[in-house]
């Protein structure tokens, strides 16, 4: 069955899915982790002929791939560390991206203000660089800005002390959005991409990896999957999952929490993005109009533990609202944030690899590295969203090697993701067949929210064709309507439990406990 074959509901979708998994033929390729890294993998490793599994233990993207910055860049701070490889190689990726997802990734000018004549002209020698690096796709080349100009790019800016600036172009995206167009992608292709199918435990014969343990999150169903390579792309619990497959593995990474607030457009109107180069924390400042919101971030706090859901910690609030007072002419407060959330990284720290001292995860960069165990099984640490696609060719070089697969040469750098096709026509998230599915789906044009563009349609075209099965799927990955006004998404939680209900999902004996599951949640998100 095709990823967008018409069904009554998303269950006989997962339970095709989860038959192909009790098939005694083996995999050619498992992949552990539906973040952004694995749901590269698993496009690429499909668009090779290779026969692929991806499992996710939660739903898509449900973790650090849905609480980014929203930016495809070349970054930079990173350029201000000296890390000229990653910057090229992150600025040839956004051009990819542009060409392969317009729909979903476009161009977006950012502005740095500066305070002096000296300063100017330091942040515009370093963007002429960062064009330079950039080459031919370059979007726009950087330009200076008089003071007028400044301010007219930025309308919500502080004045005083403001004498001119520098404009430059990087790329914008909805993270969440591009992860399920990644899995829809992979599912064209032939993967099977499963949610709430969590790993618990990897097989082995012979000393090497030959397989893994799974069950279904929803059922308890027990699984025994036979791969000829298992790829682990668990991102931040990528040394737990090294773990189970050798308990004396030394960690890898390092873990740092960034937190971004939401806060009304009017906060910084235009179409501009503002970006304070220096902060008390080391790191940049963004304040980045989206999803016709302001999103600003972010923080850098390391952490030893891995929370589930982590939360933003007061003082980075704090430290956020004192930066961006600084700078906007109208200072928030916390009554002003519609949402706040936390994500993880993992960083790739030399010390924890065994090569000197465990390093600030401010001064640590998004490199990624590719390893492979005794026993081969497959990891890949580090790395940013930007850079996915980069990674996942490697690993899934390395992992054809490890599994003694046929040789494929990698083709995703020119291919279109799932709904390029729709690009400027407001339905590339969903595919060229969406205006006709949404049109014929009952609710359509019946909004969730007053003033909100998510409709009812959209939460069962979420149910049928995008694999969401709880409520915070629809209200924070399938729509967005939690990251942008978490108390807006809190009165729709009952409407959206009826219609899974109503698609079949879930039990509607089940909804009671996914609404306060659900309500939980956006507390959290409203720092409730």
């Amino acid at each position: 069955m095709s990823a967008d074959s018409p069904v009554a509901g998303e269950g006989s979708v997962r339970a095709d899915r989860l038959a192909q998994l009790r098939a005694a033929a083996p995999w050619d390729v498992l992949i552990i982790g539906g973040g952004a890294t694995g749901l590269g993998c698993a496009v690429d490793a499909a668009a090779r002929g290779y026969k692929t599994l991806l499992i996710e233990r939660g739903d898509f993207a449900s973790g650090t791939s849905s609480r980014s910055t929203k930016l495809i860049h070349g970054g930079v701070r990173y350029l201000r560390q000296g890390d000229l490889a990653l910057v090229r190689h992150a600025l040839q990726e956004r051009a990819s991206l542009l060409d392969n997802a317009p729909g979903l990734v476009r161009p977006l000018a950012f502005v740095i203000p500066a305070r002096s004549w000296l300063a100017r002209l330091y942040y515009a020698a370093g963007l002429k660089l960062y064009d330079l690096l950039a080459g031919a796709r370059n979007p726009a080349a950087s330009r200076l800005l008089d003071r007028q100009q400044t301010l007219a790019a930025l309308p919500g800016l502080r004045a005083e002390q403001v004498c001119g600036g520098v404009e430059y172009h990087d790329a914008q995206f909805d993270d969440a959005r591009l992860a399920i167009a990644l899995m829809r992608t992979a599912s064209d292709l032939g993967a099977v991409c499963l949610n709430y199918l969590p790993l618990t435990g990897l097989m082995k014969k012979a000393g090497r990896i030959s397989g893994a343990q799974l069950q279904d999150a929803e059922t308890g169903e027990t699984f025994h999957v036979d791969a000829r390579v298992v790829i682990n792309a668990t991102g931040v619990y990528a040394d737990a999952v090294r773990r189970m497959d050798a308990p004396e593995a030394a960690p890898r990474l390092t873990h740092s929490q960034g937190i971004h607030l939401v806060l009304d457009a009017d906060f910084l109107p235009g179409t501009s993005a503002l970006l304070v180069p220096e902060t008390a924390d080391g790191r940049v400042m963004f304040a980045i109009p989206w999803l016709g919101k302001v999103l600003i971030g972010t923080t850098e706090t390391e952490r030893d533990d891995l929370p589930e859901e982590p939360l933003p910690f007061a003082d980075e609030v704090d430290f956020l609202l004192r930066t961006a007072a600084g700078v906007l002419a109208r200072p928030p407060q916390r009554s002003d944030i519609r949402s706040a959330f936390a994500g993880l990284r993992p960083l790739l720290d030399p010390g924890h690899a065994g090569h000197g001292q465990p390093g600030h995860s401010a001064g640590l960069s998004r490199e990624h590295s590719v390893q492979v165990s005794e026993s081969g099984l497959v990891t890949i640490s580090g790395g940013k969203w930007t850079t996915y696609r980069w990674m996942a060719e490697q690993v899934v070089d390395q992992a054809a090697l490890v599994g003694g697969l046929p040789v494929a040469r990698c083709t995703t750098r020119t291919l279109k993701l799932r709904g390029a096709e729709c690009a400027g026509e407001g339905m590339a998230p969903y595919g060229k067949d969406a205006a006709l599915l949404l049109a014929g789906l009952p609710g359509h044009g019946v909004y969730l929210c007053a003033g909100l563009p998510y409709t009812e349609a959209m939460v069962r075209f979420a149910c049928r064709y995008e694999s969401a099965r709880t409520i915070e799927d629809i209200l924070a990955r399938r729509t967005r309507l939690l990251f942008i006004d978490a108390l807006a998404a809190e009165s729709a939680i009952d409407r959206v439990g009826e219609i899974l209900a109503e698609e079949r999902v879930v039990l509607p004996s089940d909804l009671p406990a996914l609404r306060e599951r659900a309500r939980a949640c956006a507390r959290r998100y409203r720092l409730g």
